[in-house]
């Protein structure tokens, strides 16, 4: 119940229909239990004294009666479609939102199968669950409620005949959902695991080809989906259990109704009618009490789905400062077709360490100091684990800096939306990724007011335009999921793109050229040189052609940065500099 009650926000703009859908479901249902009392009547009077004009009048009532009944319940279910949907729909964009807004760190920490499973099989068992077991779980209550009060006022000691097994249902119900809802909470678990491992096998199906890696893959799918099987076999024996309960208990009680009611019938101490009103109005209980078993059962994987959507929801998003204001931000920006000032950015005694890191493992990045001039291009460079990606990502805060700060023009990043501070800095990651979209949404999704030459531009500078005008349809062509139906360097291109069209003042470049053959690369050079003249750069280089594209270089080792200055004063002054590029220079690339 806890879990449910959470979710009343979602609920409550939609109350108003869903509370009238609710009652009118409540009153279809007394009208049901008002035939029992007309069957009574009819027995008593017109068929006892053989009066054909009185079973007519009754049976027209238990016409009109029937046909109310079945359009209350149609207006009920118009009432709630439309509300339902928009909470729907709601809580999946709330989580989408949610989800855009963790920091990269949860992300790192949860797999996609688990959160796709959230947004889609979670969210369709909350919906059934108000649109179906929530309804029938008051509607059922209700009934049960008057029903008993009718049965006690026809014949009370029949009445408490029936409703024996009452207290010892609950405890059973009671027992058996609690031990129901774990189940659910398992199999869902299970079955995002399961979405995950659909999700990596679709995606990363060449590497499963390439190395015959599908009859390994197979059988591990097919344990997981055993595992799934064993939990939803327990589910059923669960609900078989409590079903068989809900049946078993009230037909032992109905039948000891009969029985007595049959005595007393003969006996001359209850009438016919009274004896067929009383078993009519406890067969018409009789489907509302073995319903609420399932109606339990989808409460609990409801419950189950709805914690697993909290799980998501609870998870603290960085907060935003209060907008801070730029030095050149009356300035012409992205996407107006003007070049925007050149940022200056000063790194200060940042730290770093990941979350997840063990209280004695030394941080990533250690006392980092570093200032790159307004229009200045720094090439970062490093042996693998040295930290210069993660480095690079605490600039657009994909990560927080766990010590020390980052000025933009003066003003820490911290102190700025991420909105904001995502306008002025654009970052081309060495493993691009592309969204299932044209090429030209893909690009432009760098800058949000980028215009049609905005695009030509970028994409002539990334050296992307040549093979754009051969695809199908130029820059309107879909390139698939993950962008697999280009390649690596055409994929890397499209993201150098992506970052440079909307004139960034700050650009983050990860090795953007390492997917690019020579000639390729040589020509991408060459263009980027213009953009990096008006814009300032921080670039990890993995080649010796990228580092001389840099103003100065800053060497990055053990988490800090040990020498900075020009190219060639490095490569005279500082051994482990010269033995980096040595080794670069020899085709040793891959230093992250």
């Amino acid at each position: 119940m806890r879990s449910l009650l959470r979710l009343w926000p979602h609920v409550r703009p939609v109350r108003g229909r869903l509370f009238l859908a609710a009652l009118l479901a409540v009153v279809a249902s007394c009208l049901a239990l008002l035939m029992p009392l007309v069957l009574k009547w009819m027995v008593d009077g017109p068929v006892s004294d053989g009066h054909a004009a009185g079973v007519w009048l009754g049976g027209g009532v238990l016409l009109l009666l029937g046909v109310v009944e079945a359009g209350i319940f149609g207006v009920r279910r118009w009432l709630t479609a439309r509300p339902l949907a928009a909470v729907e729909a709601s809580m999946r964009g709330g989580l989408h939102d949610h989800l855009q807004r963790l920091p990269v760190s949860f992300h790192d920490r949860w797999s996609s199968g688990q959160l796709v499973s959230r947004g889609t099989a979670d969210l369709r068992s909350l919906h059934g669950f108000l649109a179906l077991a929530l309804p029938f779980l008051v509607v059922n209550s209700a009934t049960l409620l008057v029903g008993c009060v009718l049965l006690l006022a026809q014949q009370w000691v029949l009445g408490l005949v029936l409703l024996a097994p009452v207290v010892p249902l609950l405890a059973l119900c009671s027992f058996l959902e609690t031990r129901y809802g774990l189940a659910a909470r398992q199999a869902r678990e299970q079955a995002g695991d399961l979405t995950t491992m659909v999700e990596e096998s679709v995606l990363g199906f060449r590497v499963v080809k390439s190395f015959g890696h599908h009859h390994r893959l197979t059988w591990a799918f097919r344990q997981r989906a055993l595992r799934i099987r064993g939990t939803e076999l327990a589910k059923a024996r669960l609900l078989a259990a409590l079903s068989t309960l809900l049946a078993v208990l009230p037909d032992a009680s109905l039948g000891a109704v009969l029985v007595l009611g049959a005595v007393e019938v003969a006996d001359g101490e209850l009438s016919a009618g009274t004896l067929l009103a009383f078993l009519a109005i406890a067969m018409e209980l009789r489907p509302v009490v073995m319903s609420t078993g399932s109606l339990l059962a989808m409460s609990g994987d409801a419950a189950a789905a709805a914690d697993r959507y909290f799980d998501v929801m609870d998870e603290p998003a960085p907060a935003d400062h209060a907008r801070a204001h730029l030095t050149h931000r009356a300035e012409p920006g992205a996407g107006d077709g003007a070049e925007a000032a050149a940022a200056e950015v000063v790194f200060e005694d940042v730290e770093f360490r990941y979350p997840d890191a063990s209280p004695g493992e030394p941080a990533v990045l250690r006392g980092v100091s570093l200032r790159i001039a307004p229009g200045e291009t720094v090439a970062l460079v490093g042996a693998t684990g040295s930290g210069k990606s993660t480095l690079v990502t605490l600039v657009p805060r994909l990560h927080e800096p766990t010590g020390g700060r980052i000025l933009l023009d003066g003003t820490d990043v911290a102190a700025l939306t991420r909105a904001e501070l995502r306008r002025q800095v654009s970052v081309a990651f060495e493993e691009p990724p592309l969204f299932s979209a044209t090429v030209a949404e893909n690009v432009l999704l760098g800058a949000e007011h980028a215009d049609e030459a905005d695009l030509t531009r970028a994409l002539g500078i990334a050296q992307a335009d040549g093979f754009v005008q051969t695809l199908p349809e130029g820059a309107l062509t879909h390139v698939g999921e993950q962008g697999m139906s280009l390649s690596g360097g055409q994929r890397q291109r499209l993201a150098l793109a992506r970052a440079i069209v909307g004139r960034p003042r700050l650009l983050v470049l990860d090795d953007p050229l390492s997917a690019l053959d020579i000639h390729t690369e040589s020509l991408v050079e060459a263009a980027l040189r213009r953009v990096l003249a008006t814009t300032t750069a921080l670039v990890i280089a993995h080649r010796p052609s990228t580092v001389l594209l840099a103003d100065r270089v800053a060497l990055l080792s053990g988490g800090r940065i040990t020498a900075v200055g020009t190219h060639d004063d490095l490569l005279r002054t500082c051994t482990e500099y010269t033995s980096l590029m040595s080794t670069l220079a020899a085709g040793g690339g891959g230093t992250r």
